[in-house]
């Protein structure tokens, strides 16, 4: 069985190289100009290879576009590997400080949309410090939380018999890492499919009942004053099949 397992691996190397597997994906390039790329990100793709994701040995978005579209591309911000949706890059070095500053000095909103645990009725601005992973201090952070439908089915997830979710609207006034999904656990509305902050007995729900292993977090819109063109820019990211599929289970209209 051992040399069995060997042989198919050998098998599969050979016959599916990896950039075989780059192109067979294409990005969704959503916005584009002179200075800038925004892509609506993949779940579960790295942006880039990093010191937190060493294990993780998959081609990475930047890989990808560059596959794709014959060019290097630079990431203005981040996005989680697990989350999807609007991502910035600009296309020359150069510019990534211009865009970047936009960032710093709070000039641009990015609108994120998620399905949580529980009900959600009332809007929230949830203020709780995040750990940085690097110095393992706590940075301020802020959230906007605020409510868009709900949902009750009669499927029972432990210790309960029946479920309770919860689309919401996610605003963030900072930017740290994993923040949303360390917010939302700490009002105890972990966000489903959350394999680190969220509830093991909803994500395995989700999976077995209604086929969904992705992450619930979307990076839907971002928002801003164009610094070369001052003009404003709106850019909305469409919703991975999965969302489409538990919108329409939950009868939700977006």
């Amino acid at each position: 069985m051992y040399l069995f397992l060997l042989s198919f691996i050998k098998y599969k190397l050979l016959h599916y190289p990896f950039n075989v597997y780059i192109c067979s994906m294409q990005i969704e390039i959503i916005f584009e100009d002179n200075y800038i790329v925004i892509v609506n990100k993949p779940n579960n793709i790295l942006i880039h290879n990093s010191y937190y994701a060493r294990n993780i040995e998959e081609p990475t978005l930047l890989e990808i576009l560059k596959q794709q579209i014959g060019t290097t591309l630079y990431p203005v911000h981040r996005l989680d590997r697990k989350t999807s949706g609007t991502l910035m890059l600009a296309k020359q070095q150069d510019d990534i400080a211009i865009f970047q500053e936009l960032f710093n000095a709070n000039q641009i909103e990015k609108v994120y949309l998620a399905i949580v645990r529980g009900f959600v009725t009332k809007s929230k601005i949830i203020d709780t410090p995040v750990k940085n992973p690097d110095t393992q201090s706590y940075k301020e952070a802020e959230t906007l939380c605020e409510p868009i439908f709900t949902k009750l089915l009669a499927i029972p997830v432990h210790p309960y018999e029946v479920s309770r979710y919860s689309l919401i609207k996610l605003t963030p006034a900072t930017g740290r890492m994993h923040q949303l999904r360390i917010h939302m656990n700490k009002i105890s509305h972990p966000i489903i499919g959350d394999s680190k902050y969220g509830d093991r007995f909803h994500n395995r729900m989700f999976e077995q009942q209604l086929n969904c292993c992705n992450l619930f977090l979307h990076a839907y819109s971002i928002s801003f004053v164009h610094p070369i063109f001052n003009k404003k820019i709106i850019v909305k990211a469409p919703f991975p099949v999965d969302w489409l599929s538990i919108f329409k289970k939950f009868h939700w209209e977006i």
